[in-house]
């Protein structure tokens, strides 16, 4: 059987999560930002606080999946990772329409 020949896949899938990094990025900011935008209350920085907490978790699964395409032969995304990734999209767009209503 001829060894696998991944070709650029290992290299899309990488770029495929930094422009998800980046834009989990954006909105982490426009929404901490819309959070204190006239005044600081507690809400605001509570929700300030969340998107950045759920900002920094999105980015530890991105960083360790980012490091592990760097193998040679890259195992698939773990369960547990998919699942946090998707949970910190979920939150991050729920706390943006809570900081936008």
């Amino acid at each position: 059987m001829p060894a696998r020949d991944p070709g650029l896949q290992p290299e899309r899938t990488r770029l495929a999560w930094r422009r998800t990094t980046l834009t989990c990025t954006i909105v982490a900011v426009l929404a901490a930002k819309s959070a204190i935008r006239d005044e600081v209350t507690a809400a605001g920085l509570a929700g300030a606080a969340l998107t950045a907490l759920v900002w920094v978790g999105f980015l530890a699964v991105a960083h360790r999946r980012i490091h592990a395409l760097d193998a040679a032969r890259p195992g698939p995304l773990s369960r547990r990772g998919a699942l946090f990734a998707a949970a910190c999209t979920v939150a991050l767009a729920a706390l943006a329409v809570a900081v936008v209503l």
